[in-house]
């Protein structure tokens, strides 16, 4: 059975749940976006069976949809979905159609409790500032993106949930 997540926004008007086989907040992105919309040193996405989430609060989601290449010629929109609360803006999930299936809370707004990783992965450092320090611990540092999806590393790694 996977783990049910429950979370919220700062404010406490937008309240979710939903079910997830890959709980674990391992992976730290540091990409532009994150940094920006998730705070200055990036955001941590868990994995989430989208069918499951369950909103209280709806009236107060408004979604972003990211710029890449902004003031570029090659400048576009992100088709992935940051869903963040109106009121206070805390950043809830992403959701995306490529993967329809799928949503990806932020580890920041879980209330349940998580399990630590031993090892935390840390994604996009290309784009991170020189300001901008790396958690302590272990970890593995990545100038891109990491070879294992979220759902290959928990179950590499004996944390899937079934």
């Amino acid at each position: 059975m996977p783990m049910e997540l429950k979370g919220s926004c700062h404010c406490g008007a937008v309240r979710f749940k939903l079910q997830s086989s890959t709980p674990v907040p391992y992976q730290l992105c540091l990409c532009s976006i994150c940094r920006k919309v998730g705070g200055v040193g990036g955001s941590i996405n868990l994995g989430g069976h989208a069918k499951t989430l369950e909103v209280e609060g709806k009236e107060h989601v408004s979604v972003y949809n990211a710029v890449f290449d902004r003031d570029t010629p090659k400048e576009r929109r992100a088709s992935s979905q940051r869903n963040f609360c109106s009121k206070c803006s805390s950043m809830l999930w992403l959701w995306d159609e490529t993967w329809p299936d799928l949503i990806h809370p932020f580890a920041s707004a879980i209330d349940t409790e998580l399990k630590p990783p031993k090892v935390m992965t840390c994604l996009l450092t290309n784009s991170k500032p020189e300001y901008v320090r790396l958690p302590e611990g272990e970890k593995k540092v990545y100038k891109k993106y990491p070879s294992l999806s979220i759902e290959e590393w928990h179950k590499e790694n004996g944390e899937f949930v079934e």
